[in-house]
């Protein structure tokens, strides 16, 4: 394809440095990214939540992400990564693990599930380093800046790709994000948000993408057409060549979006592809919805749509706009429940919205900006509360761990499993190390909702725990600390606490469960 317009405006940000080390820090609080707002087709297919319900810990590096995944027990644990800082190469280094499979000079995300990351603090910039997803699934990308990626010159990261998804990856939300080049393919860049071989189930909402050549697309040839159900909401796609985005095969829902300077075509539907198109403002721009470069048609449904300035080429060959009018040319059936705000307003409302270090601020489809649910604490927040229970407030009612019965996987010589569910503060059980577990074990079935975890006098700190069902293996709970520890109400014979890291050795003087 010709992309011969040159990108005119320069990167906003300059290149960071960033002295951290290792950058990785475990917070004592348990997931704060606002997964609440999750929105379009990454809600079905069984949803998104990325690492809610795991562990949060703080990093200021790439190595520090690597770290963080390859440090969880599995590669499915959950696990929510606070970033704050400049990521870049200097600072992204492999790391091995079990739990990981990573890479130098680009973030990771490959073979694995259940992760956040999200911005906090002062922002969090991923500068000339991409992320890349393949092959996995429940993922979420939060309050980040991604930039300047490239495929050729120096240095090179993900392809060219800002943010990258392939080979099988499901349920993925990207979220008030700036993604931006400095220029098109000539200069070195590929696309900002690209989909491929058999990713399905993304939502790509509040976010900036400009100044590139290629926005993004789905489906790497006309024979890749595994991809769809892509959402793509209230964004701004600005100083854009083309590929905004470009559909071959499958689904998406393209709604409330404000399109600015698109330099030679923007919604590129072909290869079969259907696209519903509503309720977006398109300014100043090229050729905005139509199929291009391709004689394999994709097709549309449109409604609602405002044209500013929008000029448009004669069909010729591989060249088929749907304006100056367009119109309908297939029906979408959308499976989830949205609210379109007016498209006169999109404008205003995407500007105070979409990008990085917003806020979270969300649209309630009147017009007006709102912030983030209450309930979801602000990823912005550099030091947000601890969700953790206070540990000096236990639970009321029958201790039910009283003359149950006790086991283990380890043990410190001195110590018995049997301790920690005696009553006595004085005695206790602790992992021949950092790290081990404990049980609490019933004769019949016997409903728990809560546990309490008590240290003895000279304990070292529990860095990250799982609380097991230990009949299904299912994960009830995890976090990090000690003190109450809620959860579902659950039946069972036998609970395990499994001490995943520690900061020196753990005396665990009481392991009490409740019933509520």
């Amino acid at each position: 394809m010709r992309r011969s317009v040159a990108v005119r405006l320069s990167a906003l940000l300059a290149t960071g440095a960033l002295a951290a080390a290792t950058g990785l820090a475990v917070s004592t609080s348990t997931a704060s990214a606002a997964t609440g707002g999750v929105t379009g087709y990454a809600t079905q297919n069984g949803g998104t939540t990325g690492g809610a319900g795991g562990q949060t810990v703080r990093a200021t590096t790439g190595t520090a992400i690597h770290q963080a995944l390859c440090s969880r027990a599995s590669s499915s644990t959950p696990i929510v990564i606070q970033v704050e800082g400049t990521i870049n190469h200097g600072n992204t280094a492999k790391v091995s693990g079990s739990s990981c499979n990573t890479a130098a000079g680009v973030i990771e995300l490959k073979q694995i599930s259940n992760v956040t990351i999200v911005g906090v603090g002062s922002g969090a910039v991923f500068d000339q380093l991409g992320i890349h997803i393949r092959e996995s699934s429940n993922i979420i990308i939060q309050n980040v800046t991604v930039r300047n990626v490239k495929k050729s010159g120096s240095p090179t990261s993900n392809g060219g790709d800002a943010i990258g998804m392939e080979s099988g990856v499901r349920n993925v939300w990207v979220d008030h994000t700036t993604l931006e080049a400095s220029g098109g393919e000539s200069e070195g860049y590929d696309g900002l948000f690209d989909m491929k071989d058999n990713t399905q189930y993304v939502t790509l909402s509040y976010s900036i993408l400009r100044n590139s050549g290629r926005g993004g697309l789905i489906g790497s040839s006309e024979s890749d057409r595994s991809n769809g159900y892509v959402t793509f909401h209230h964004n701004l796609y600005q100083n854009i060549d083309s590929r905004a985005p470009l559909l071959r095969g499958g689904i998406a829902h393209v709604y409330n979006n404000h399109y600015k300077s698109l330099n030679e075509s923007g919604i590129n539907s072909r290869a079969g592809a259907r696209a519903k198109v509503d309720n977006n403002y398109f300014e100043d721009s090229k050729d905005v919805l139509g199929t291009f470069y391709t004689s394999e048609a994709g097709y549309w449904q449109v409604s609602g749509n405002i044209f500013d300035n929008v000029t448009w080429s004669s069909r010729s060959g591989d060249n088929n706009p749907a304006g100056p009018n367009p119109t309908s040319n297939t029906s979408v059936s959308i499976p989830y429940a949205y609210t379109l705000d007016a498209a006169n307003c999109v404008p205003g409302v995407v500007s105070q919205t979409a990008g990085a270090n917003k806020g979270l601020k969300v649209s309630d489809g009147s017009c007006t900006p709102q912030n983030p649910d209450p309930t979801d604490p602000d990823p912005t927040d550099p030091d947000p509360d601890p969700t953790d229970p206070d540990p000096t407030d236990p639970p009321t009612g029958t201790n039910l761990s009283l003359g149950a019965g006790a086991d283990g996987s380890s043990k410190a010589d001195g110590t018995s499993y049997g301790n920690v569910r005696d009553g006595n503060l004085s005695t206790y059980w602790s992992p021949s190390g950092s790290t081990g577990s404990v049980s609490v074990k019933w004769g019949s079935a016997t409903t728990v909702s809560k546990a309490n975890i008590r240290l003895a006098s000279g304990s070292g700190t529990i860095g990250s725990y799982r609380v097991l069902n230990h009949d299904t293996g299912a994960v009830l709970a995890s976090g990090s600390g000690s003190g109450v520890i809620g959860f579902a109400p659950t039946s069972l014979k036998k609970i395990t606490l499994e001490i995943t890291s520690a900061s020196g050795t753990p005396r665990i003087a009481e392991f009490e469960t409740y019933a509520s």
